[in-house]
């Protein structure tokens, strides 16, 4: 063991305790704390811009159909795909069908598929999924002939979407509030460019295992019961009347990694703060706090924000409260959060908001590397926030590895716990340490150069050694709790 024992009693703010389950839906029980001292937060300006998407990303477009009752969707998907290797398959993950929320009732199955043009006959593969769950969490689509790198790939897919009753998870639906939410909830392309197809499997572990490239949302249809509210992605690009009660509600993107959406009786509110639309939603069965409060720390945390990591990036926000779950989860422009006093859970907030930079902007892969989000993101909540730190405790029976892959989880006799404590807490921990010992201003200046070289990207730990290789002192400390080898 090099350095300190600094680790092994690992450092995080109150309100990292407070958002445990946080970025994913069940919260695993925190454990004891003790008080220390905190991070400072001055800091040089942030970049003032982002550099433009990758050109030659994929495009895709969706139309969900919302059932009468709020629980089901019916879907289709065409994804428009240039890959820049051969290959000889095309990969879909379908992550509803992933442990945790499947067993809540969630399921993704997919009924047809044509490449371009023509009827395809997919192999779904387990990957994690449990026994029990309708399909895997990974389809594997063969082509009729191999394409080589620059060859256009179109897919077309028809699904289906079965929300569970009241889930504390990322999609689920409730009778009682008459809402339902999903995200996530369609096949998604799992390439990585320079690397190819991703293929690790679910576990089950409450946390994100998910990667993508970003991609051009060309156009998302929603189509519910016209009586219902409907928060999406992106901008919103107008309404239309549908058939037999519906309205068809449009929305587009230029460069998102995920999708997410909600429908039903919400009192939605929008307002423009420092340029973005922040469009927030409320289910009726909600009572911890208004939109008013919702909306002053959604503006309290994103400035906090802005100031450290840069422009915001993107035009639209789009938040749920929902009264089923008790934590956060967050995607590219969008999140969804329990029914929290969201100035009390703060540090919910900020940490959700920081993953628009972290996981939208600078994409990772979850499953392999799920530190370069959540730790990150916990950093910038820490600092943003200026909030005290307090202690939790680990056995020391064993390293805590920050940097191991969401499959190193399952190890522990508490797999979420292990996992927060390690990768939320020790992560962010270790680089509010890293940024202290390093100066704010050489630490602030080498993130800013991380995420202008790495958004739009799907970033690996290498990307951070670069970033950071003027700074030893980080590297070193980012060693030390096992994030870099």
């Amino acid at each position: 063991m090099r350095g300190t024992r600094w680790w092994w009693r690992l450092a995080a703010l109150a309100g990292a305790v407070l958002l445990m389950g946080g970025c994913t839906g069940t919260s695993p029980d925190p454990d004891p704390a003790t008080p220390t001292a905190g991070p400072t937060t001055a800091q040089p300006p942030a970049p003032s811009s982002t550099p433009e998407p990758w050109p030659d990303r994929p495009v895709v477009e969706l139309r969900f159909e919302v059932a009468d009752d709020l629980a089901s969707v019916a879907g289709w998907e065409r994804i428009t795909f240039t890959p820049d290797l051969p290959t000889c398959q095309v990969v879909l993950r379908a992550w509803p069908n992933k442990p945790i929320t499947a067993r809540a009732g969630n399921s993704l199955v997919v009924s047809e598929v044509r490449v371009d043009g023509r009827p395809a006959d997919p192999v779904d593969i387990a990957a994690g999924a449990p026994e029990a769950a309708e399909a895997g969490t990974l389809l594997e689509v063969p082509l009729e002939n191999c394409a080589a790198a620059g060859d256009e790939i179109t897919v077309e897919v028809e699904f289906d979407v079965e929300l569970g009753e009241d889930t504390n998870e990322r999609m689920g639906t409730s009778a009682d509030a008459e809402v339902a939410w999903f995200a996530t909830a369609f096949p998604l392309l799992a390439w990585e460019r320079g690397r190819g197809w991703e293929r690790g499997p679910a576990v089950p572990v409450s946390g994100e295992m998910a990667v993508s490239e970003d991609f051009r949302l060309d156009s998302l249809e929603v189509v519910a019961p016209s009586e219902y509210e409907v928060l999406g992605t992106g901008r919103a690009v107008g309404t239309e009347d549908g058939p037999d009660g519906t309205t068809v509600h449009r929305y587009a993107a230029p460069a998102v990694r995920d999708v997410a959406v909600s429908v039903g009786d919400l009192d939605v509110v929008e307002e423009e703060i420092d340029g973005v639309r922040v469009h927030l939603g409320l289910d009726q069965e909600v009572d911890q706090a208004d939109a008013a409060d919702w909306l002053d720390q959604i503006a309290e945390s994103k400035r906090a924000l802005v100031d450290l990591l840069g422009p915001f990036p993107y035009d639209d926000l789009w938040v749920t409260v929902l009264s089923s779950q008790t934590s956060g989860i967050e995607f590219p422009g969008a999140a969804q959060f329990g029914d929290v006093d969201p100035d009390a859970r703060r540090g919910l907030v900020t940490h959700e908001l920081a993953h628009m930079w972290f996981y939208g902007l600078v994409g990772n892969d979850q499953g392999d590397d799920p530190w370069l989000d959540e730790s990150f993101a916990t950093f910038a909540q820490m600092v943003a926030d200026d909030d005290e730190p307090v202690y939790a405790h680990v056995s020391e029976d064993v390293r805590p590895p920050v940097g191991g892959s969401m499959t190193s989880w399952t190890e522990f006799r508490r797999p979420s716990s292990t996992y927060y404590d390690t990768v939320y807490t020790l992560g962010g921990t270790a680089l509010v340490k890293a940024r202290n010992e390093a100066g704010h201003e050489a630490f602030d200046a080498a993130l800013a150069q991380y995420l202008q070289e790495n958004a739009y990207t799907v970033a690996t730990p290498d990307d951070v050694r670069e970033a950071f290789a003027e700074l030893p002192e980080v590297l070193a400390v980012l060693r030390d709790v096992g994030a870099l080898s």
